[in-house]
């Protein structure tokens, strides 16, 4: 089914993805502006061109290629002919300049707080297996294979833009090894969001052969030369001058993380959309809350967007009117909800406004040159390095604590919905706990809700924004530190904490259908909200006596995590903050 939501076509089904592997790989629907091109952007394949060919030219990789090359199911990646030739003439012209006598950060000069040491011509080729080893020094857990290979993806599309002044060869290398399925093991602890320096530069060991371990198509990791070879590809291959910097100083590990994090948080929402409608029918809401007119003067296409899609969930209701309200025992008309019920569409919308504006964060970074030193073109047809701080991560350090705060917020409120079933005061007169009778010898679910509660702290500290949290490193040669990765690793274990959060609101929202359904009688749900429903109950069952729940409560978590319960097409576009037509 199609609605029309603040200009834009909202397709809507009711299928499911089917419980399996940790992939967070659904299929993909779609956004389609009413009228127009039903990919969303013209260029964009809503399917996250599954298996489709990418061609990497350092200016057009879309957030779609992305989210395919991170769950693994693009197809050959290569370096388009006119960037290799862009990169050739660059890189001719770079080495002139350090011919003429220029002095140039990490090719013929040291690194960081050693920036003023110089190196000898015949050192230049040597120091670029020094910056690799010194600066594989991360630890903790690993990063994912997606992450790994997604990663090595925008290092070669930054590089293909030709201002980093490296060999087509570099990039053909690391292209290689992501087409034979080759991931490096990159631990998850150092980067300062400075630069992607120690979890590139393990990378980098593996895309040279010297060190480190790695994995073959997501086996046990290994050796790197041993795994390379057993890809049939080179056990070695030699950087020249000025190639090791470029690998490390950017942000392909951080965006990769970023896009992983906002197809989590997608997901996430997409679900969410589905307890809040099972929660509406539960307590018999107010479907005025979502009517389109009052979306509308708020003037926020996203939360347009919302509510739209809650109406089409909820529509067919007889549960969510007067007569439905009645049947259930309510004798005056009930006026309004609360707030956390009213406001969902303006709370779900900011968080759908802010998953827009971060495909085009991604996309811009993922086309630019990120790195210090550049190479440019002087006007006479000589080049010049140019030193600065294109590597620094800033803008998405703070939006990945936008976004965290954002998921925090709307976790909060599941909590809150949650918290309403199992009082019958809040909830209209559900049994209290969503306990089976007899109620008191019967406990009912009041634990199962304390898990979310529980969460709610742990998800708020962990909201607080490491970006203002800045300190000088390596002599205050470095004075300032985005620190975006402690952002997204913030991010990445709050998004954990909001799907059980989420896995409980389930639970309690299909509980409070059920303890209700006897005395509604033959009053229908709407058609979605019932097939929701069904398909929660075909893998958790509605609690009578009160049984052990914590595999139960395991059960919801899975489903969320998998994705198994989100009820609208995830949008190739979320909506973004754009005018809003009069």
């Amino acid at each position: 089914m199609a609605v029309a939501v603040a200009g834009v076509l909202v397709l809507v089904s009711g299928s499911a993805a089917s419980v399996g592997p940790a992939s967070r790989a659904p299929a993909h629907a779609r956004l389609v502006p009413a009228g127009g091109d039903p990919s969303g952007e013209g260029h964009r394949d809503v399917e996250g061109r599954a298996g489709g060919a990418v061609e990497l030219d350092g200016a057009h990789l879309t957030m779609a290629q992305m989210s395919a090359v991170f769950r693994g199911t693009s197809g050959p990646i290569t370096l388009a002919d006119s960037a290799a030739a862009g990169m050739t003439r660059i890189r001719g012209g770079a080495l002139a300049a350090l011919g003429e006598g220029q002095r140039v950060y990490g090719w013929n000069q040291a690194l960081g707080p050693l920036k003023n040491n110089a190196l000898t011509d015949a050192e230049q080729v040597e120091f670029q297996k020094h910056i690799l080893r010194s600066h594989a020094a991360g630890t903790g857990p690993e990063l994912s294979t997606g992450v790994a290979r997604l990663a090595l993806v925008l290092r070669a599309n930054a590089m293909a833009r030709g201002h980093m002044g490296v060999r087509p060869e570099m990039v053909r290398r690391m292209l290689a090894l992501v087409n034979a399925k080759v991931t490096p093991v990159m631990p998850a602890i150092g980067s300062l969001g400075t630069g992607d320096l120690q979890p590139m530069a393990a990378a980098g060991l593996v895309l040279t052969g010297d060190g480190a371990t790695a994995r073959l198509d997501g086996g046990e990791p290994g050796p790197a030369g041993d795994v390379l070879a057993r890809a049939g590809l080179s056990r070695t291959f030699e950087l020249q001058a000025g190639e090791a910097l470029p690998l490390i100083s950017g942000s392909g590990v951080l965006t990769a993380r970023y896009v992983g994090s906002v197809l989590r948080s997608e997901a996430f929402l997409d679900q969410f959309e589905g307890a809040f409608a099972l929660f509406m029918e539960a307590t018999r809401a107010e479907a005025g809350s979502l009517d389109a007119r009052t979306h509308a003067e708020r003037r926020i296409p996203a939360e347009e967007y919302e509510a739209g899609v809650l109406s089409t969930l909820t529509e067919g209701s007889e549960w969510m009117t007067e007569q439905g309200r009645a049947r259930y025992g309510e004798t005056a008309p009930r006026i309004q909800d609360a707030v956390s019920v009213r406001s969902t569409p303006h709370i779900a919308g900011t968080l759908r406004q802010t998953l827009g504006e971060a495909v085009a964060i991604i996309e811009r970074e993922a086309n630019s040159s990120t790195s210090n030193p550049l190479v440019f073109e002087r006007s006479d047809g000589t080049h010049e390095f140019v030193m600065g701080g294109n590597y620094d991560d800033a803008q998405i350090g703070h939006a990945v604590d936008t976004l965290n705060a954002q998921v925090t917020d709307v976790a909060v409120l599941s909590h809150e919905l949650s918290a309403r079933l199992i009082a019958s005061k809040w909830s209209y007169g559900l049994p209290d706990n969503l306990a089976g009778p007899p109620v008191g010898l019967n406990s009912g679910m009041v634990q199962v809700q304390t898990v979310a509660a529980a969460l709610v702290p742990e998800m708020q500290v962990r909201a607080m924004p490491a970006g203002v949290l800045s300190r000088p490193e390596k002599f205050g040669q470095e004075d300032h530190n985005t620190m975006a990765m402690a952002s997204e690793r913030n991010l990445d274990d709050n998004l954990e904490r909001a799907e059980i959060i989420l896995a409980v609101h389930f639970l309690l929202a299909a509980q409070g259908i059920d303890s209700a359904r006897p005395q509604m009688g033959n009053l229908a749900l709407g058609k979605r909200t019932a097939e929701l429903h069904a398909r929660f109950r075909q893998h958790v069952p509605e609690l009578g006596e009160d049984r052990w729940m914590t595999p139960d409560v395991d059960k919801a978590v899975a489903l969320v995590t998998h994705e198994h319960l989100r009820t609208t097409p995830p949008p190739a576009t979320p909506p973004q903050s754009v005018p809003h037509p009069r």
